[in-house]
């Protein structure tokens, strides 16, 4: 969650970081990944991928992850929901 942590994971041999507050934001003192992203990325500076999660709920959320330097974006709630959704007749009309 801070540029300094991605340095010192660099500098151990990690293969990629992700950028995660596993679901933080419980606590008003914690950022939202979103945020912290960008400067994430500049510190790497393309030496390994980094990926994010947290706070992912549509499309667009991607997009703006994947704008600011994100290599990948993970999802988990989303997913979850549509899979709880799935073969529901209510869901499935138009």
């Amino acid at each position: 969650m801070t540029p300094a942590d991605a340095e010192r994971a660099v500098h151990t041999g990690a293969q990629a970081i992700i950028v995660s507050n596993h679901g933080g934001r419980n606590l008003d003192t914690v950022p939202a990944t979103i945020d912290v992203l960008a400067k994430i990325v500049k510190q790497v500076d393309r030496r390994m991928p980094v990926l994010v999660d947290g706070g992912i709920r549509r499309g667009t959320d991607v997009l703006k992850a994947l704008a600011l330097g994100a290599t990948a974006v993970m999802i988990g709630r989303p997913y979850i929901w549509g899979l709880a959704a799935g073969a529901q007749p209510e869901f499935l009309s138009a």
